[in-house]
């Protein structure tokens, strides 16, 4: 049970952290430091709950690194299952913790709409979308595979690895989709929005759940091929 209660603070934190920063500073291309600050915002998440939940949980939160490890014949169906349920629980608290806040305070929320993703910076293309969230997925899962597997030792360093591959995932992907590579981090702001009367991150939500598990899969193949 701890672990799952683990996963839950630490998806939590991430939304908490990473959607909040974008809604303060906004994710313009012409203004692009929104860009760098809300990608460090979300690798920072990663880089302090590495240390801080990493040997208890693993530090996952994310439905798509959890089925990149089961894939890889680390963690047993049944974790996954209630990493995922714990997980998306996480996201939903993160994401309400923001609107109130946000509604509570009358701060303007620079993204319209939680941080959500959307598909605005492909022009509406869901197939491009879906490409864009697979190989930025792919990217993240493959890295967390290698640093963390038991044949090879990254010592301490193995979170701060991580976090800064998220933020590289994020410097691009943020003008393009918003950048998911996360099912949960999609699925609570899009599900907090939807109740709030917005129903266009809730529309395209599909795109950021196939998208992100498709190259977690991907990833956890070819690193089983390579390792």
């Amino acid at each position: 049970m701890k672990k799952y209660v683990a996963e839950c603070i630490g998806t939590m934190t991430l939304v908490f952290l990473g959607c909040g920063t974008a809604m303060l500073v906004g994710c313009d291309a012409v203004l692009g430091s929104g860009y760098i600050l809300t990608a460090f915002a979300f690798g920072l998440s990663i880089v302090a709950m590495a240390y801080s939940i990493g040997n208890i949980s693993g530090c996952h939160i994310n439905p798509a690194v959890s089925l990149g490890v089961l894939i890889s014949g680390r963690m047993t169906t049944k974790d996954f299952v209630y990493y995922v349920i714990a997980q998306c629980i996480g996201a939903l608290i993160g994401a309400q913790l923001l609107a109130s806040i946000f509604v509570m305070g009358n701060v303007p929320d620079m993204t319209g709409g939680l941080g959500t993703n959307g598909l605005a910076g492909v022009n509406g293309n869901a197939a491009a979308g879906l490409l864009v969230e697979v190989v930025l997925t792919f990217i993240f899962v493959i890295n967390i595979l290698g640093v963390t597997s038991p044949k090879f030792s990254h010592g301490s360093f193995g979170g701060l690895i991580i976090g800064l591959t998220l933020v590289g995932v994020h410097i691009l992907g943020i003008g393009l989709t918003g950048t998911s590579v996360n099912p949960a981090r999609s699925f609570g702001p899009a599900i907090i929005a939807l109740t709030g009367g917005n129903a266009a991150p809730f529309e395209c939500l599909p795109v950021f759940i196939i998208g992100p598990l498709l190259g977690a899969a991907l990833a956890a193949f070819v690193y089983r091929a390579l390792e």
